[in-house]
């Protein structure tokens, strides 16, 4: 089953321009068998989820990204609105406590900064970032990253042994898609989805593996 794990809508990210109803367009025309609607610090109501669900035949699960001070966050299985920035600490115990599961959202987001290629970060001392201490997974796909900054999030996940997610961080309709995670049971509820992620039965793959 290939689900996008993370998508943006507008307006509840106001960085996104994708309109729902068109996203659901995108992703019949993909074939994808699910998405996850992924706002920034906002929690979808869970009717109006099941009604694009109904219109449309396609598995519509609820997520979350949350800031906190150690990077973006994608939580699931915690349906709350926190709007403020959060110590990664506190969320984790949160996440946890719900039962729900974390995932390193695009990890390393400009590590290779322009002009200074010689200092670039090992594998190793990636290993050592805070955030991961308290992740679940890591996101290894992500749609708008390079493909460096996407494999040294897989080096770092394949050294600290940590399952490896991918979505398309897609805020444009053109952008759905990227990337996916295939899961090797079909997923029908958003406890489902929680259950397999924590069971580790998945795989991020790119867009063009399934198109």
């Amino acid at each position: 089953m290939r689900i996008d794990l993370h998508i943006h809508t507008s307006p509840r990210s106001a960085c996104s321009y994708i309109d729902p109803h068109e996203l659901i367009q995108e992703v019949q025309r993909l074939k994808l068998d699910g998405i996850c609607l992924t706002e920034h610090q906002v929690i979808w109501d869970s009717d109006e989820v099941n009604e694009l669900a109904r219109e449309s035949g396609i598995k519509i699960f609820r997520g979350n990204e949350f800031t906190t001070n150690q990077g973006d966050m994608l939580v699931f299985g915690l349906y709350k609105d926190i709007k403020e920035l959060m110590m990664i600490q506190e969320l984790s115990e949160e996440v946890k406590t719900a039962g729900g599961y974390m995932i390193a959202a695009h990890p390393f987001r400009g590590f290779k900064t322009f002009g200074i290629g010689q200092l670039q970060m090992t594998v190793e001392q990636a290993c050592r970032r805070k955030a991961l201490e308290f992740v679940d997974a890591i996101e290894v796909g992500n749609g708008k990253l390079s493909p460096d900054e996407n494999d040294m999030a897989r080096k770092v996940a394949q050294k600290l042994g940590l399952p490896g997610t991918a979505g398309s961080d897609a805020h444009r309709v053109d952008e759905v898609g990227r990337w996916a995670t295939v899961f090797e049971k079909e997923i029908h509820t958003e406890l489902e989805l929680v259950q397999e992620l924590h069971a580790g039965r998945f795989a991020a793959i790119k867009g063009e593996e399934y198109l």
